[in-house]
Order: C-alpha cells, then sequence, then structure tokens
C-alpha cells in the first residue's frame, strides 16, 4: 500500500512537469518571430517603429518596407568649380515634385569604393602599357582609405583584384590586364554593377574606359545596363575613345588580304618540282563587321552619355594620351567633391517605375549635379 501510495505520487508528479512545459512551450509560441525585409539596391530599410502597440494573439507581423534613398550631389560654381562648405539646411529634395525632409547629410570625406573597368579589346588608340601607365596615375590620386576593385574585359570579363586599399595589390591587377580580341562591354557593365558593387555599402563609382561599341556580349545588353543603371547607388564616368578611324583601317587591310589570297593563281614550281606550301598572313585583332559601323559608334557614344546621366556621373572624351591622363584626373578630384543627401521619401515607390527627383540649394550662381530619377528593383526579378 504504501509503496503504491509512492508510485501514484511519482505519476502525478510527472503529469505536473509535463503540463508545466507544455505551458511554457505555448507562450513561447506566440512571441512573433523577425522579419527579413528584401533587399533594394538603391537603397536600406529603415528601421521598425518604436511606438507600435503590443502584439495581440491575432495581430500580423508587418515588414516595414520604407527605403532609405542616398544621391551624392556636386555644386559648381559659374566656372565649373566645386562649391564647398553649404550647409545641410541650405539643400532642399523633391521626389515627383514632393519636397522631402533630408534625414541625412554628409560631406566628402567619407571614402569610396571605385570599380575600375578597363576594356582592353584589340585597338591601334592606346597601348596596353599607356592604358595601364595612366590607370596607375589615377590610383595615385586616390585617397588611400578609397577601396579599388579592378575589371578587364575583351571576349571574356575579369576580375583582378577585390574591393581593397592595399596600393600594392591593385597595382599587381592593373598590370595583369591584356589586350585581347573581342569586346563584352555589356557583360562587363553588368557583371560591375550587379555582381561586385551592389552589395557593398557607402560610396561607390565605376570608372569604365571604352569606345562604347559591343561586339561579343552574351549575357546582357545595353537596355538592361541602362535599366540596372537607375537602380543602382552608384556614379558612373565612362571614358570614351573613338577607334573608328583605327576599324575601318583594319577592317579594310584585311578585305585587301583576304581578296589577294582568294585569287587563282598558278603556284612557283619549287627547284625539286614540287608546289610549296602556302604561308598564310596572320592578321590579328582584325575584327569582324559588327562594331565597325558608324551607327554602332554613335550608339555606343549615347549608350555612356545615358549611363553617365543616369547615376549623376560625368562622360569624358580621352582620344589623345594627354586628354586620357586629364580625364581620369578629373574623376579622381570630382570623388572628392561631393555632398551626399539621404531621405525616406514620403510615397513608397513602385517596383520597376521610375521616380523623378530634384535636388536645390539656396545660394545664387551655382549649378547642381545629381541624378534625375531612381527605379526601386523588382525583388522578383532578383531572384
Amino acid at each position: 500500500m504504501r509503496l503504491r501510495s509512492a508510485h501514484l505520487f511519482a505519476v502525478m508528479a510527472l503529469m505536473l512537469s509535463v503540463f508545466g512545459a507544455s505551458s511554457m512551450f505555448s507562450q513561447s509560441r506566440r512571441a512573433p518571430l523577425p522579419t527579413r525585409q528584401n533587399d533594394n539596391p538603391i537603397s536600406q530599410p529603415a528601421p521598425a517603429p518604436q511606438n507600435t502597440p503590443p502584439e495581440t494573439e491575432e495581430s500580423e507581423v508587418i515588414a516595414v518596407s520604407t527605403r532609405l534613398v542616398t544621391i551624392p550631389v556636386r555644386v559648381l560654381d559659374r566656372n565649373g568649380r566645386f562649391v564647398a562648405g553649404i550647409k545641410p539646411e541650405s539643400f532642399k529634395v523633391f521626389e515627383e515634385n514632393v519636397e522631402q525632409r533630408i534625414e541625412h547629410f554628409s560631406t566628402a570625406a567619407q571614402p569610396f569604393t571605385v570599380a575600375l573597368v578597363l576594356d582592353m579589346s584589340f585597338s591601334a588608340k592606346f597601348k596596353a602599357e599607356q592604358i595601364q601607365a595612366a590607370a596607375i596615375s589615377f590610383i595615385n590620386q586616390l585617397r588611400p582609405e578609397d577601396r579599388v576593385l579592378v575589371v578587364s574585359f575583351a571576349e571574356d570579363v575579369h576580375i583582378h583584384c577585390p574591393p581593397t586599399n592595399d596600393r600594392k595589390e591593385i597595382y599587381r591587377a592593373i598590370r595583369a590586364t591584356r589586350i585581347e580580341t573581342g569586346t563584352s562591354l555589356y557583360d562587363a557593365v553588368d557583371s560591375t554593377m550587379n555582381s561586385l558593387l551592389r552589395g557593398i555599402e557607402g560610396r561607390k563609382a565605376i570608372v569604365l574606359f571604352t569606345d562604347g561599341v559591343d561586339t561579343s556580349s552574351r549575357v546582357s545588353n545595353d537596355f538592361a545596363n541602362l535599366r540596372d543603371a537607375l537602380e543602382l547607388d552608384a556614379l558612373i564616368y565612362p571614358i570614351h575613345y573613338d577607334t573608328f578611324a583605327e576599324v575601318q583601317a583594319m577592317k579594310n587591310s584585311s578585305a585587301t588580304i583576304s581578296t589577294e589570297q582568294g585569287r587563282p593563281r598558278t603556284p612557283p614550281i619549287a627547284p625539286s618540282g614540287t608546289i610549296p606550301f602556302p604561308i598564310p598572313i596572320p592578321v590579328v585583332g582584325t575584327p569582324s563587321d559588327r562594331g565597325t559601323t558608324r551607327e554602332e559608334y554613335d550608339h555606343g557614344e549615347r549608350y555612356l552619355y545615358d549611363l553617365a546621366a543616369r547615376t549623376g556621373g560625368t562622360l569624358f572624351r580621352a582620344d589623345t594620351l594627354g586628354n586620357l591622363d586629364r580625364a581620369f584626373s578629373r574623376i579622381a578630384s570630382e570623388l572628392r567633391e561631393y555632398y551626399s543627401l539621404a531621405y525616406y521619401p514620403s510615397e513608397e515607390a513602385t517596383a520597376g517605375k521610375p521616380r523623378r527627383i530634384r535636388v536645390r540649394v539656396d545660394r545664387p550662381n551655382v549649378a547642381v549635379r545629381a541624378r534625375a530619377s531612381y527605379t526601386v528593383a523588382d525583388a522578383k526579378e532578383r531572384e
């Protein structure tokens, strides 16, 4: 009898223990799990409001999707010189003609991450050593804390180094670039924007050295590049050089050689009575018909202008080695001359639809240069 009572007491204690654990588990399930917000290439998610009422069992967890839009801004005087020392209260930002509240303001002291993208397709305009020397000179004009990643492209896209401020590593990467055939410009721009820069926080810029003509891209195109430029919070600085005359000369030379090789002629007879094997004439870097017309070159220049205009950058032209050095020097200078404004839009933007923005400053006789619009990416398209 005593044994049976002890056994009954043990069973009751076990039931109470299980009931208590079940009650604790039930309470823990009522606590809402943290939600994960979708990434956006032009902005960063805002923190959830702190004054929300306590959640009840019937309420749903709501994800906050307000986005922070960041705009790099240059203010220039009549001589094109940067105007420094402007206070935050002097700026106004409008989105779709509605004034926005500026939440964050900073000067140009913050470092940049710069993607140096070099077109190394065959061209008589610049030699590889000249391109590399000009690029290294550009790196030397950046601030020590600025990071650089180096990309080159011809038919294939090569990533020579990830973002780093190690100057020796950057020099090594630049000197590793090589002249090759083909020009996958659109693929290179796509990789730089979407694979290399999109996940990097802070100030970003792309310095793109090219003639603007694509001959061999297989993944992307010009329309996709220009669309993605609106979604990217980075400045794009194209350095354009025109290789039309050189390409026409190579094309005509190739046609002449092909015609001469195609003519029927009686081969000379060697002293031994045998016909000698014809010696082929190599034609290095001869372009195909694609990418050789004046229309394609004009289209390439418009494409580069649009990349710059959509991001707030500047298109530079460099048809001589001296102009190339000056273009790199101007870009290095401009990267030190930016204000940065950021705001949470008062209206939620529709994915894929451009939003017009204007920046004004209450200073007389100055020009404000900033991007004119942005687009919120569709998260489903990015998956």
